[in-house]
């Protein structure tokens, strides 16, 4: 699966490794598709893919640890014949 989402880090998150987190601690490939980074703000537009249940919990994560999170589509992928 994959799952573009759009996200707005607050202040206090900018440094912090979420993607990396991301990548590690539920086996997703998060791949920047956009971003503006400021000292106050950071806005990013990434496309998460792995299995349903751990992109899922990805975007949980992002959003118990303070990120704002709009999801703008989500793919399935075709089964392979």
């Amino acid at each position: 699966m994959k799952r573009r989402i759009f996200c707005t880090f607050p202040q206090a998150l900018i440094k912090e490794p979420l993607l990396f987190t991301l990548g590690n601690r539920f086996q997703i490939v998060p791949n920047i598709r956009g971003a503006s980074v400021t000292e106050e703000l950071a806005i990013l537009s990434l496309e998460l893919e792995g299995d349903d249940a751990s992109v899922q919990a990805a975007v949980d994560y992002l959003m118990e640890q303070g990120v704002q999170v709009e999801i703008l589509s989500e793919d399935e992928e075709a089964p392979m014949p």
